[in-house]
Protein backbone atom coordinates (compact mmCIF):
# COMPACT_ATOMS: atom_id res chain seq x y z
CA UNK A 1 0.00 0.00 0.00
CA UNK A 2 0.99 3.06 -0.96
CA UNK A 3 1.63 6.42 1.04
CA UNK A 4 -0.46 8.39 -0.84
CA UNK A 5 -3.29 5.65 -0.19
CA UNK A 6 -2.89 5.46 3.69
CA UNK A 7 -2.82 8.85 3.99
CA UNK A 8 -6.40 9.13 1.88
CA UNK A 9 -7.75 6.07 4.79
CA UNK A 10 -6.44 8.31 7.28
CA UNK A 11 -8.37 11.45 6.56
CA UNK A 12 -11.16 9.27 6.04
CA UNK A 13 -11.45 7.76 9.28
CA UNK A 14 -10.78 11.41 11.44
CA UNK A 15 -13.65 12.48 9.25
CA UNK A 16 -16.02 9.60 10.44
CA UNK A 17 -14.80 9.48 13.77
CA UNK A 18 -17.37 11.77 15.70
CA UNK A 19 -15.57 15.27 17.44
CA UNK A 20 -15.47 15.52 21.65
CA UNK A 21 -18.28 18.49 21.91
CA UNK A 22 -16.71 21.63 22.82
CA UNK A 23 -16.54 21.87 26.81
CA UNK A 24 -17.12 17.92 27.47
CA UNK A 25 -17.15 16.21 29.45
CA UNK A 26 -16.77 19.44 32.76
CA UNK A 27 -19.91 21.02 31.30
CA UNK A 28 -21.86 18.42 30.01
CA UNK A 29 -21.84 16.28 32.95
CA UNK A 30 -22.21 19.17 35.20
CA UNK A 31 -25.93 20.60 33.47
CA UNK A 32 -27.22 17.01 33.14
CA UNK A 33 -26.75 16.82 36.91
CA UNK A 34 -26.99 20.45 37.87
CA UNK A 35 -30.91 20.44 35.18
CA UNK A 36 -32.45 16.91 36.89
CA UNK A 37 -31.43 17.99 40.25
CA UNK A 38 -33.21 21.19 40.13
CA UNK A 39 -36.43 19.93 38.73
CA UNK A 40 -36.54 17.20 40.95
CA UNK A 41 -35.63 19.30 44.31
CA UNK A 42 -37.81 22.23 43.34
CA UNK A 43 -40.73 20.37 41.48
CA UNK A 44 -40.14 16.61 42.31
CA UNK A 45 -40.59 16.08 38.46
CA UNK A 46 -38.44 13.80 37.01
CA UNK A 47 -36.32 15.16 33.99
CA UNK A 48 -33.63 12.70 31.78
CA UNK A 49 -31.90 13.38 29.04
CA UNK A 50 -32.01 11.84 25.84
CA UNK A 51 -29.65 14.30 23.99
CA UNK A 52 -27.25 16.65 24.77
CA UNK A 53 -24.71 18.95 22.25
CA UNK A 54 -22.10 21.41 23.22
CA UNK A 55 -21.44 23.80 20.48
CA UNK A 56 -19.93 27.25 19.13
CA UNK A 57 -22.15 29.20 17.13
CA UNK A 58 -22.46 32.95 16.23
CA UNK A 59 -25.24 34.99 17.10
CA UNK A 60 -27.00 34.68 13.92
CA UNK A 61 -26.85 31.20 14.24
CA UNK A 62 -28.58 31.04 17.41
CA UNK A 63 -31.59 33.73 16.34
CA UNK A 64 -31.96 31.60 13.66
CA UNK A 65 -32.62 28.24 16.02
CA UNK A 66 -35.09 29.72 18.72
CA UNK A 67 -37.73 27.01 19.24
CA UNK A 68 -41.52 28.17 18.65
CA UNK A 69 -43.65 29.71 21.59
CA UNK A 70 -40.25 28.89 23.95
CA UNK A 71 -39.55 30.76 27.16
CA UNK A 72 -36.92 33.16 26.26
CA UNK A 73 -35.05 34.43 29.71
CA UNK A 74 -32.04 36.35 29.67
CA UNK A 75 -29.14 35.67 31.88
CA UNK A 76 -26.65 37.65 33.56
CA UNK A 77 -23.11 36.75 34.20
CA UNK A 78 -19.48 37.46 35.40
CA UNK A 79 -17.85 41.12 34.15
CA UNK A 80 -21.49 41.80 32.72
CA UNK A 81 -21.24 38.74 30.26
CA UNK A 82 -25.07 37.94 29.01
CA UNK A 83 -26.61 34.86 28.19
CA UNK A 84 -29.98 32.80 27.30
CA UNK A 85 -31.90 30.04 28.59
CA UNK A 86 -34.64 28.67 26.26
CA UNK A 87 -37.55 26.44 27.17
CA UNK A 88 -39.42 25.13 25.48
CA UNK A 89 -43.10 25.30 25.24
CA UNK A 90 -43.57 21.61 26.38
CA UNK A 91 -41.03 22.17 28.87
CA UNK A 92 -42.71 24.70 30.19
CA UNK A 93 -45.77 24.17 30.29
CA UNK A 94 -44.97 20.86 32.42
CA UNK A 95 -43.04 22.82 34.66
CA UNK A 96 -46.00 25.16 35.04
CA UNK A 97 -48.58 22.45 35.32
CA UNK A 98 -46.35 20.37 38.19
CA UNK A 99 -46.02 23.44 40.54
CA UNK A 100 -49.83 24.46 39.99
CA UNK A 101 -51.49 21.11 40.14
CA UNK A 102 -48.59 19.39 41.78
CA UNK A 103 -48.75 16.24 39.20
CA UNK A 104 -48.96 16.18 35.60
CA UNK A 105 -52.59 15.10 33.67
CA UNK A 106 -52.73 12.09 30.95
CA UNK A 107 -52.76 14.84 28.65
CA UNK A 108 -50.16 16.97 26.71
CA UNK A 109 -50.07 20.51 27.31
CA UNK A 110 -51.49 22.70 24.72
CA UNK A 111 -48.77 24.41 22.63
CA UNK A 112 -49.20 28.08 24.15
CA UNK A 113 -47.15 31.25 23.93
CA UNK A 114 -44.95 31.63 27.53
CA UNK A 115 -45.79 34.62 29.45
CA UNK A 116 -44.23 36.85 32.04
CA UNK A 117 -45.96 34.77 34.88
CA UNK A 118 -44.52 32.04 33.37
CA UNK A 119 -41.30 32.87 33.50
CA UNK A 120 -41.64 34.59 37.05
CA UNK A 121 -42.72 30.95 38.30
CA UNK A 122 -39.40 28.97 36.64
CA UNK A 123 -37.22 31.57 37.15
CA UNK A 124 -36.34 29.74 40.74
CA UNK A 125 -35.79 26.19 39.12
CA UNK A 126 -33.20 27.95 36.66
CA UNK A 127 -31.27 29.66 38.76
CA UNK A 128 -31.22 26.33 41.09
CA UNK A 129 -29.88 24.79 37.90
CA UNK A 130 -27.20 27.36 37.33
CA UNK A 131 -26.13 27.34 41.08
CA UNK A 132 -25.90 23.69 40.31
CA UNK A 133 -23.87 23.91 37.04
CA UNK A 134 -21.28 26.22 39.67
CA UNK A 135 -20.92 23.28 42.23
CA UNK A 136 -20.66 20.93 39.63
CA UNK A 137 -17.82 22.81 37.83
CA UNK A 138 -15.85 23.87 41.03
CA UNK A 139 -12.67 21.89 39.70
CA UNK A 140 -13.33 22.58 36.21
CA UNK A 141 -12.07 24.09 33.45
CA UNK A 142 -15.24 24.77 31.85
CA UNK A 143 -16.23 27.22 35.27
CA UNK A 144 -14.86 29.96 33.69
CA UNK A 145 -17.20 30.26 30.69
CA UNK A 146 -20.18 28.18 31.70
CA UNK A 147 -19.78 29.82 35.65
CA UNK A 148 -21.59 32.68 37.68
CA UNK A 149 -24.93 33.22 35.30
CA UNK A 150 -28.63 33.48 36.90
CA UNK A 151 -31.60 34.69 35.61
CA UNK A 152 -31.69 38.51 34.78
CA UNK A 153 -35.00 38.97 32.92
CA UNK A 154 -37.87 37.28 30.67
CA UNK A 155 -37.96 38.48 26.75
CA UNK A 156 -41.19 38.15 24.87
CA UNK A 157 -39.77 37.52 22.00
CA UNK A 158 -36.20 36.67 20.29
CA UNK A 159 -35.71 39.98 18.55
CA UNK A 160 -34.11 42.02 21.29
CA UNK A 161 -31.53 39.48 21.56
CA UNK A 162 -29.99 40.61 18.63
CA UNK A 163 -29.40 44.12 19.91
CA UNK A 164 -29.10 42.95 23.73
CA UNK A 165 -26.21 40.11 23.10
CA UNK A 166 -22.94 41.15 21.81
CA UNK A 167 -21.79 40.05 18.36
CA UNK A 168 -19.14 37.33 19.41
CA UNK A 169 -19.26 33.37 19.40
CA UNK A 170 -21.27 31.28 21.67
CA UNK A 171 -21.48 28.33 23.44
CA UNK A 172 -24.64 26.24 22.95
CA UNK A 173 -25.47 23.49 25.20
CA UNK A 174 -28.76 22.17 23.49
CA UNK A 175 -30.57 19.16 25.09
CA UNK A 176 -33.34 17.32 24.29
CA UNK A 177 -35.48 15.99 27.71
CA UNK A 178 -37.99 13.85 28.83
CA UNK A 179 -40.18 14.92 31.48
CA UNK A 180 -41.83 12.89 34.02
CA UNK A 181 -43.81 9.10 33.57
CA UNK A 182 -45.58 9.99 30.33
CA UNK A 183 -42.69 10.67 28.46
CA UNK A 184 -43.03 14.23 27.19
CA UNK A 185 -40.60 15.37 25.25
CA UNK A 186 -39.46 19.02 25.16
CA UNK A 187 -35.61 21.25 24.37
CA UNK A 188 -33.90 23.24 26.42
CA UNK A 189 -31.32 25.56 24.75
CA UNK A 190 -28.48 27.17 27.19
CA UNK A 191 -26.49 29.97 25.12
CA UNK A 192 -23.27 31.75 26.89
CA UNK A 193 -20.41 33.56 26.42
CA UNK A 194 -17.50 31.51 24.52
CA UNK A 195 -15.14 33.55 26.18
CA UNK A 196 -14.19 33.39 29.86
CA UNK A 197 -14.97 35.95 31.84
CA UNK A 198 -15.35 34.21 34.78
CA UNK A 199 -13.76 33.20 38.29
CA UNK A 200 -11.23 30.40 37.49
CA UNK A 201 -11.77 26.53 39.15
CA UNK A 202 -10.32 26.02 42.35
CA UNK A 203 -7.97 22.98 41.98
CA UNK A 204 -7.84 20.53 44.73
CA UNK A 205 -4.20 21.16 46.67
CA UNK A 206 -1.75 18.47 47.08
CA UNK A 207 -1.85 17.02 49.84
CA UNK A 208 1.71 16.23 50.43
CA UNK A 209 2.35 19.41 50.08
CA UNK A 210 -0.54 21.28 52.27
CA UNK A 211 -0.52 21.89 55.76
CA UNK A 212 -3.26 19.40 57.67
CA UNK A 213 -6.04 22.40 58.90
CA UNK A 214 -6.39 22.41 62.24
CA UNK A 215 -9.35 21.14 63.76
CA UNK A 216 -11.05 23.80 65.16
CA UNK A 217 -10.90 25.62 61.71
CA UNK A 218 -12.82 22.13 59.50
CA UNK A 219 -15.35 22.45 62.85
CA UNK A 220 -15.88 25.99 62.49
CA UNK A 221 -16.69 25.94 58.65
CA UNK A 222 -18.68 22.95 59.05
CA UNK A 223 -20.94 25.01 61.36
CA UNK A 224 -20.75 28.04 59.64
CA UNK A 225 -22.33 26.04 56.62
CA UNK A 226 -25.68 24.77 58.71
CA UNK A 227 -28.87 25.71 58.59
CA UNK A 228 -30.46 28.65 60.60
CA UNK A 229 -34.43 30.07 60.50
CA UNK A 230 -35.03 33.08 60.93
CA UNK A 231 -38.59 34.92 61.42
CA UNK A 232 -39.59 38.10 59.71
CA UNK A 233 -41.53 39.72 62.80
CA UNK A 234 -43.77 42.42 61.53
CA UNK A 235 -45.08 42.66 65.02
CA UNK A 236 -45.24 41.24 68.40
CA UNK A 237 -47.67 42.14 71.59
CA UNK A 238 -47.93 40.09 74.84
CA UNK A 239 -51.22 39.88 76.65
CA UNK A 240 -51.82 38.43 80.16
CA UNK A 241 -53.60 34.58 79.77
CA UNK A 242 -56.80 35.89 81.19
CA UNK A 243 -57.22 38.60 78.15
CA UNK A 244 -56.46 36.28 75.85
CA UNK A 245 -59.44 33.73 77.11
CA UNK A 246 -61.30 36.56 77.17
CA UNK A 247 -61.13 37.69 73.56
CA UNK A 248 -64.25 37.84 71.93
CA UNK A 249 -65.17 37.94 67.49
CA UNK A 250 -64.43 40.63 65.97
CA UNK A 251 -61.94 42.32 68.29
CA UNK A 252 -59.32 44.64 67.24
CA UNK A 253 -55.68 44.08 68.83
CA UNK A 254 -53.56 47.41 68.25
CA UNK A 255 -50.16 47.02 66.87
CA UNK A 256 -48.44 50.60 67.01
CA UNK A 257 -44.74 50.57 66.26
CA UNK A 258 -45.91 47.83 63.61
CA UNK A 259 -45.15 49.14 60.01
CA UNK A 260 -43.75 47.22 56.64
CA UNK A 261 -40.39 49.34 57.20
CA UNK A 262 -40.33 48.63 60.54
CA UNK A 263 -39.70 44.34 60.01
CA UNK A 264 -37.73 42.77 62.86
CA UNK A 265 -35.45 39.71 61.32
CA UNK A 266 -35.63 37.64 64.29
CA UNK A 267 -34.07 34.18 65.60
CA UNK A 268 -36.12 31.50 67.11
CA UNK A 269 -35.57 32.55 70.82
CA UNK A 270 -37.09 36.19 69.56
CA UNK A 271 -33.88 38.03 69.79
CA UNK A 272 -33.21 40.70 67.48
CA UNK A 273 -30.82 40.60 64.93
CA UNK A 274 -31.02 43.68 62.33
CA UNK A 275 -34.13 45.73 61.22
CA UNK A 276 -35.57 45.14 57.25
CA UNK A 277 -38.21 46.96 55.63
CA UNK A 278 -41.10 44.60 53.79
CA UNK A 279 -41.06 44.40 49.43
CA UNK A 280 -40.96 41.82 46.73
CA UNK A 281 -38.58 40.69 44.41
CA UNK A 282 -39.29 38.56 41.32
CA UNK A 283 -42.94 37.71 42.59
CA UNK A 284 -42.13 36.59 46.17
CA UNK A 285 -42.21 38.56 49.64
CA UNK A 286 -38.51 39.58 50.27
CA UNK A 287 -36.93 41.60 53.23
CA UNK A 288 -33.85 44.18 52.22
CA UNK A 289 -32.28 44.90 55.34
CA UNK A 290 -31.50 48.40 56.39
CA UNK A 291 -27.58 47.08 57.95
CA UNK A 292 -25.63 44.69 58.33
CA UNK A 293 -26.23 41.90 60.41
CA UNK A 294 -23.34 41.48 63.43
CA UNK A 295 -22.31 39.46 66.37
CA UNK A 296 -23.47 42.17 68.84
CA UNK A 297 -26.82 40.67 71.16
CA UNK A 298 -30.12 42.83 71.42
CA UNK A 299 -32.77 42.76 73.43
CA UNK A 300 -35.80 41.31 71.83
CA UNK A 301 -38.22 44.14 70.53
CA UNK A 302 -41.61 44.03 73.01
CA UNK A 303 -44.47 46.20 72.50
CA UNK A 304 -46.80 47.00 75.20
CA UNK A 305 -49.91 45.33 74.38
CA UNK A 306 -53.55 47.79 73.44
CA UNK A 307 -56.75 45.75 73.37
CA UNK A 308 -59.75 47.85 71.63
CA UNK A 309 -63.28 45.89 72.40
CA UNK A 310 -65.28 45.50 69.53
CA UNK A 311 -67.88 48.07 70.67
CA UNK A 312 -65.28 50.72 70.31
CA UNK A 313 -65.16 52.31 66.50
CA UNK A 314 -61.90 51.06 64.72
CA UNK A 315 -59.41 53.52 63.78
CA UNK A 316 -60.10 55.66 60.19
CA UNK A 317 -56.99 53.70 58.80
CA UNK A 318 -58.47 50.43 59.77
CA UNK A 319 -61.57 51.07 58.36
CA UNK A 320 -60.19 52.21 55.00
CA UNK A 321 -58.28 49.11 55.07
CA UNK A 322 -61.66 46.96 55.39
Amino acid sequence: MTAASTDVIRRKIDRARPTQAEGAPGADRGWRLALARAARDAMGLDLDFRSLTIARQSLAEILETVPDRALLALLDGPQGGLGVIMLGATVTATFIEKQTLGRLSAQPPVPRKASRIDAAMVAGVIDRALQGLDEALVEEADLVWAGGFRYASYLEDARPLGLMLEDEAYRVLSAEVVLGDGGREGRVILVLPAAGRGASPVLAPDIAEADIPQFTEALSAQVMQAGCRLDAVIGRLVLPLHQIMALQVGEVLMLPTAGLDRVSLETVEGRHLVPARLGQHRGMRALKLSEAVTGRSAAPVVLRPLVQPASEEPPAELRAAG
